[in-house]
């Protein structure tokens, strides 16, 4: 259950978070607050205990209220997840209480990584060993939580040397890295979401989350994944909400549909959250691409019964600003790397 003072300000700054009106700063100030960046981690690290499926209908609830704050949950929770999981302890000392208390943002900058991982695209970011560390070049096209008060990225880096690729997290300070302004989307403004180059970034040894992208790759993408899943499961949710509420009686035409797909719904939220906690997905991650798609036509799906259900009000600024949210937040979810047409086409691969 969110917190109540969180679910409060989120529902009061969505459409301007949408719309890029409320200041991006605040966002992760927000999150943490309530200490749900804190779900699904040890205590002994400076979280609240539970698991991961937690923190994904932690991020299931703050996506029925806005998509934006989940977008940005995402990119923190991932990269916590990052640090939690590298074996750089000192770093994770480091970093780690400044990312639970939203001091500092965490940017996950793997996208590419993953698509790499399957083989969709290069690494568009490469580096060349020098004295105690790397220098850095090349770019990130679309990353989000790059807080302009202060971030850290995390980055796949074709290595020039060895060409084993290798994972960092790259500080803003770093001396070459040039942050774009935000990107113009059509909603989710503030999120901090931007471009990244490096012009020969210095990067110290110190700042290497794994020496080994290969193996880093498959242990944190359920995680990422299974986290994104959270966005499409709470707007999901709060479309089949909203529907209910526009239907006016039990014999309604839409309450068997809406019955129907919030049983449907339900049952892939269960599937996810056993696949993360048995480690299903690390050995088989096409059944997570598999839900991933699923939940993400859930979400549209949603959306378009709490359009049957309102009827002409939601093409109304005066009723409709809310509904106007959640289907742009909906057409979202399809290109959120990796996209469904990248995910399909790997499945469609694998299956040979």
């Amino acid at each position: 259950m969110l917190d109540l003072s969180l679910a409060h300000w989120l529902d009061t700054h969505a459409l301007a978070l949408d719309a890029g009106l409320c200041d991006p700063q605040e966002v992760l100030s927000q999150l943490a607050k309530s200490e749900v960046l804190r779900i699904g981690i040890s205590p002994f690290l400076g979280g609240s205990g539970r698991n991961l499926a937690d923190a994904v209908e932690a991020l299931a609830d703050v996506a029925s209220h806005s998509m934006t704050a989940a977008f940005v949950l995402w990119g923190q929770r991932t990269f916590i997840e990052y640090v939690i999981q590298s074996s750089n302890f000192s770093l994770r000392e480091r970093l780690l209480p400044f990312l639970l208390d939203g001091k500092l943002a965490g940017a996950t900058g793997l996208s590419n990584a993953i698509k790499y991982l399957s083989g969709i695209e290069a690494l568009q970011v490469h580096g060349k060993p020098t004295t105690g560390g790397w220098h850095l070049n090349g770019g990130l096209q679309w990353v989000t939580n790059l807080r302009k008060s202060g971030f850290v990225v995390a980055a796949a880096v074709e290595n020039e040397h060895s060409g084993t690729p290798f994972i960092l997290a790259i500080p803003d300070s770093a001396t070459g890295l040039c942050r774009s302004e935000d990107l113009q989307l059509l909603g989710l403004q503030s999120s901090n979401t931007a471009a990244l180059d490096f012009f020969n970034v210095k990067v110290g040894t110190d700042w290497q989350l794994h020496e080994d992208a290969h193996i880093f790759l498959p242990l944190v993408r359920p995680a990422f994944l299974g986290l994104q899943c959270g966005m499409a499961i709470g707007l999901a949710r709060r479309a089949l909400q909203e529907a209910e509420a526009h239907s006016q009686h039990q014999r309604s035409i839409l309450l068997e549909p809406l019955l129907n797909q919030r049983w449907q719904l339900e049952g892939r939220v269960g599937e996810l959250k056993r696949g993360l906690l048995d480690g299903h997905f690390r050995a088989n991650p096409a059944a997570l691409f598999c839900l991933r798609i699923a939940l993400a036509e859930s979400a549209s799906n949603a959306v378009q019964l709490e359009l049957q259900a309102s009827g002409g009000k939601a093409y109304l600024n005066e009723h409709g600003s809310g509904f106007a949210r959640r289907w742009r937040e909906s057409a979202f979810l399809p290109i959120i790397t990796p996209t469904l047409v990248q995910l399909r086409a790997e499945l469609q691969r694998q299956r040979g």
